[in-house]
């Protein structure tokens, strides 16, 4: 298997993507809604469209999940996951804070991770074993020691009304302890941004696989530590992630264990 190969043609369906998000970009005429809280676009729908026309040219017979069209019928070890627009509602906000997210496994093991933002054209990309890079440049994670020094960033999951009272207490845990917490809406570049050093950690719950598989491996290949809240391995089906550059980990795990009682409402 040509990994260089899977990965132009990852970055290549990524940009195509990225031409229909910023042609529609603050001229969204329709918001749908998938749930309560989870939205979709058109912008979503056609910009998934480019990434898989172009996928599908290059690896008619490889198996694709996109968020969505879902899963292909396609039978291989090969699959791709794609997020066409993670940060949908900050995209239709007309905040600038979104990106494309796509993944190549093999076997269920994933081998590359591309993220792009189409705003600011940064471009995160690794291939397990080589590192990661931003813009073709090598990236690495921060080396800050302890969480009272760290910037962290997290996000809320769609059906956070459901689980309200354990995402309050462990944001409150890591508020009180971390120099200061970010909210941006994108976990693709949440996880990229750990991999560069401009957070120190981030965690989040009830993400879906296209959004954590491509910023896993760029974080995991820039040095980045990334496990469970139980400091399991992770994979793109668990249902919790926590990605730090190691150095604080194991106090970042600590914070999001809650004790017995503690899951209670805090306000």
């Amino acid at each position: 298997m040509d990994l260089e190969r899977i990965k132009r043609v990852g970055i290549a369906a990524a940009y195509k993507g990225a031409d229909v998000l910023r042609c529609q970009f603050g001229k969204i005429s329709q918001v749908d809604k998938k749930g309560a809280i989870d939205l979709v676009t058109e912008a979503d729908i056609e910009s998934e469209k480019k990434i898989l026309s172009t996928i599908q040219r290059a690896f008619s017979d490889h198996t694709v999940l996109a968020e969505e069209s879902g899963l292909n019928k396609a039978v291989s070890d090969y699959k791709w996951l794609i997020d066409p627009l993670d940060g949908t509602t900050n995209f239709a906000h007309q905040l600038p804070i979104f990106s494309i997210s796509i993944a190549f496994a093999i076997k269920d093991d994933i081998h590359i991770g591309i993220v792009l933002n189409p705003v600011n054209g940064e471009l995160f990309s690794a291939i397990r074993g080589q590192g990661a890079q931003l813009n073709g440049s090598p990236i690495r994670v921060s080396m800050t020691t302890k969480v009272s020094e760290s910037l962290l960033v997290t996000g809320f999951p769609y059906n956070i009304h459901e689980i309200f009272d354990p995402i309050i207490a462990r944001y409150a845990n890591c508020l009180q302890a971390s120099q200061g917490i970010r909210r941006l809406g994108s976990a693709a570049l949440d996880l990229c941004y750990v991999a560069c050093g401009r957070f120190d950690g981030f965690w989040e719950q009830n993400l879906k696989p296209w959004d954590t598989a491509a910023g896993s491996v760029i974080a995991s290949e820039a040095g980045a530590q990334v496990t469970d809240f139980s400091n399991q391995n992770f994979t793109v089906d668990a249902k919790e992630i926590l990605t730090t550059n190691g150095c604080i980990h194991k106090e970042m795990l600590s914070l999001l264990q809650l004790k017995e009682g503690n899951e209670k409402r805090i306000y």
